[in-house]
């Protein structure tokens, strides 16, 4: 194992309100209608931001996952739920300090949208912005942008390396000092300091400048979350927080190792990229208490709900005529998520798993950590110094409830053992990160 590290860890709030687990809606303890009720979401931020996370996350889809209205009518959180950079603003004016991060799609967005978009939440929250670069999921999303298809993974990857360039570039399109508000002369801004894009690609064609001056951090914060060759990529070159959901440490050690030298070999500081897998906690006093709490809450879930995610991460092909005590059928690759699909079929033939089997473990969470405090500051402490992260996305399955207590009894923890801050030191997201901000990109004069 290597080293125990002086700096501390970070963390990250993933908020899909009413929580990740898709029958969080029923809990007795949840407003069922939080993922529209900006008082509820507010509330959480807060309850966040009183923990000093580092930043709120808001994942999106654009489109619903589900071809069965059935299993459609029985969830809440693809159906009824913010547009997240709208939700962001809200946010950033009921909040000061925690950072604000929101999904937008590469695939089916245009760069000058996105652009304006995050540069606005960034001036509106005093630094605070960061952009969670996806190239989207699935067929429903393709199908409310005038395709009848998700475009294929290269292509979708493609494009998304322009379309972040070309972003990058409209951010910078006004030096730092270029707005002089001159009221005596006449003069608002210093037209030498104004630089147009005039990109001309294989994907986009966009002239510029942005009609915004330049974000208070440089630019929003990259936060990225390809786990395939492309998506890795992607992600060395431009992210400076990646989300991953790989639960293995040995497999997130490797990870770790892997993108911070892919990042170096891009020039980059690999310090300068923080790696955040996925952590979905339940916690309580006691051991039995804390699986008390998971039972109550997986009790809720439809068995036809739990089959239709199972088939949505393999790709969204319909298991429903496969019989579910047979093995999990031999399916075309996906062209959604090549990873989830990989790693379920992994997990299936390393444990001679039935359709019935992965239905049930979808359904009892197993990808949620239940106990005490003490043992997921454990779990966290080991991967911490055993440099399979830079922090944790921390999931909740329920909420506020398992949000509540986290920051109540985790937290504690983490900062007893000298792991988490005990208050904000900075201002902006980039301060919370440690990430320097970035100078204007040369290559547009």
């Amino acid at each position: 194992m290597s080293s125990r590290r002086t700096d501390q860890l970070h963390l990250n709030a993933f908020l899909k309100p009413p929580g990740e687990y898709l029958a969080a809606w029923r809990h007795p303890d949840t407003a069922a209608d939080a993922g529209v009720n900006i008082r509820e979401v507010l509330s959480f931020a807060r309850i966040a931001e009183r923990a000093t996370f580092d930043a709120v996350f808001l994942a999106d889809l654009v489109g619903v996952p589900f071809a069965s209205q059935d299993v459609l009518s029985r969830v809440s959180v693809v159906n009824d739920s913010f547009e997240p950079t709208t939700l962001l603003a809200a946010l950033a004016a009921g909040t000061s300090r925690i950072g604000l991060i929101a999904t937008a799609s590469t695939s089916y967005n245009e760069p000058y949208h996105v652009a304006r978009s995050f540069a606005s939440i960034d001036h509106i929250s005093g630094g605070r912005a960061g952009w969670n670069v996806v190239t989207s999921l699935n067929d429903g999303e393709a199908r409310n942008f005038g395709l009848d298809a998700h475009l294929d993974h290269a292509t979708r990857y493609d494009r998304a390396e322009e379309f972040y360039d070309v972003v990058a570039g409209l951010w910078d399109s006004f030096e730092d000092d270029a707005f002089r508000h001159d009221k005596t002369s006449g003069v608002y801004f210093d037209p030498a300091k104004l630089h147009a894009l005039h990109h001309e690609g294989k994907h986009l064609k966009v002239a510029g400048p942005l009609n915004i001056a330049r974000p208070p951090q440089g630019r929003p914060v990259i936060v990225q979350a390809g786990a395939s060759e492309a998506g890795r990529n992607l992600a060395s070159r431009i992210a400076e927080v990646i989300f991953s959901g790989i639960r293995d440490l040995t497999e997130a050690q490797e990870f770790y190792a892997e993108i911070k030298e892919r990042a170096a070999a891009h020039g980059r500081d690999p310090d300068h990229l923080k790696v955040l897998p996925a952590l979905s906690v339940i916690t309580a006093p006691t051991e039995s208490e804390a699986r008390d709490k998971l039972a109550r809450l997986t009790d809720l879930l439809p068995p036809q709900v739990a089959l239709a995610d199972l088939s949505y991460w393999l790709g969204g092909f319909d298991l429903s005529d496969h019989p579910l005590d047979g093995p999990l059928p031999d399916l075309p690759v996906s062209n959604q998520s090549h990873t989830a699909q990989r790693q379920i079929y992994a997990e299936a033939r390393r444990d001679n798993l039935t359709i019935r089997d992965l239905v049930q473990r979808f359904a009892h969470d197993d990808r949620t950590i239940t106990g005490t405090p003490q043992q997921i500051a454990d779990h966290i402490e080991e991967w911490f110094h055993g440099r399979a992260a830079d922090g944790f996305n921390v999931v909740f399955p329920y909420l506020p409830g398992t949000l509540s207590d986290f920051a109540e009894l985790v937290v504690p923890e983490l900062r007893r053992r000298g792991l988490f801050r005990t208050h904000y030191t900075g201002t902006t997201l980039r301060d919370h990160l440690g990430l320097p901000r970035p100078a204007r990109l040369s290559r547009l004069g």
